[in-house]
Formats: structure tokens, C-alpha cells, sequence
């Protein structure tokens, strides 16, 4: 088993970053694919980014590249997300999400078996 919390959600204006934490517990962290969602409200849940076990693969949803950047400290058993010029779009609740089965499509929810309660973002004009 492995549980998931998220921490670091908030309220931010237009422009300003946050940073998404989430901190893992129970089984190895380190073999483990992790990713990013969001669901806005009445949206469905879609991907944001994922990471690799060994952290030498990101991926990215077009909608966050070149803003946000995932990364993992294997060690500490924490994944990070950090969102930069955030805009309103960009409001949700994140749910980080973990793999065990090094799956290779890394951007579909059913890829993933753990997931957290999630924090909620606010991104303000």
C-alpha cells in the first residue's frame, strides 16, 4: 500500500507561483511512477505531469509546459509540482498520483492505483 499527501495548495494571484508538494508513505517510493491531476470544478480530472521512478523522464500536459516542473526526491519520498504564472485556468484541486506497475501511459488516470485527498488551488485575476 501507499499513501499520498498533498500539501502546499492556496490562494495566489494571476502570475504568481505556487508550490505543490506530495509526500508518500509505505511502499519503496523510489520504484515508483508519479504524476499530477487536476479537477476543476464540474470538469472531469485530466493530467498535469508525471515523473519517472528514477526521475529521468517528466511529462507534461501542453496546457502547463514550459510553467510548471516536476520533481522527486527519492530519499525524502516526496514529489513536487512547481507552478509558475499561474492563471485562472489553472484553478483546481491537485491530486498527486502514484504507479506501480511502470506503466507507459503515463497521462491516463486508470494508469495509476494511489491516489491522494488532493489540495485545492486558486489562482485569482
Amino acid at each position: 500500500q501507499v499513501q499520498l499527501v498533498e500539501t502546499g495548495g492556496g490562494l495566489v494571484q494571476a502570475g504568481g507561483s505556487l508550490r505543490l508538494s506530495c509526500a508518500a508513505s509505505g511502499r519503496t517510493f523510489s520504484t515508483l511512477n508519479m504524476g499530477w491531476f487536476r479537477q476543476a470544478p464540474g470538469k472531469e480530472r485530466h493530467f498535469v505531469a508525471a515523473i519517472a521512478w528514477s526521475g529521468g523522464s517528466t511529462y507534461y500536459a501542453d496546457s502547463v509546459k514550459g510553467r510548471f516542473t516536476i520533481s522527486r526526491d527519492n530519499a525524502k519520498k516526496t514529489m513536487s509540482l512547481r507552478m509558475n504564472s499561474l492563471r485562472p485556468e489553472d484553478t483546481a484541486v491537485y491530486y498527486c498520483a502514484a504507479d506501480r506497475n511502470d506503466g507507459t501511459h503515463y497521462s491516463a488516470e486508470y494508469e495509476y492505483e494511489y491516489w491522494g485527498q488532493g489540495t485545492q488551488v486558486t489562482v485569482s485575476t
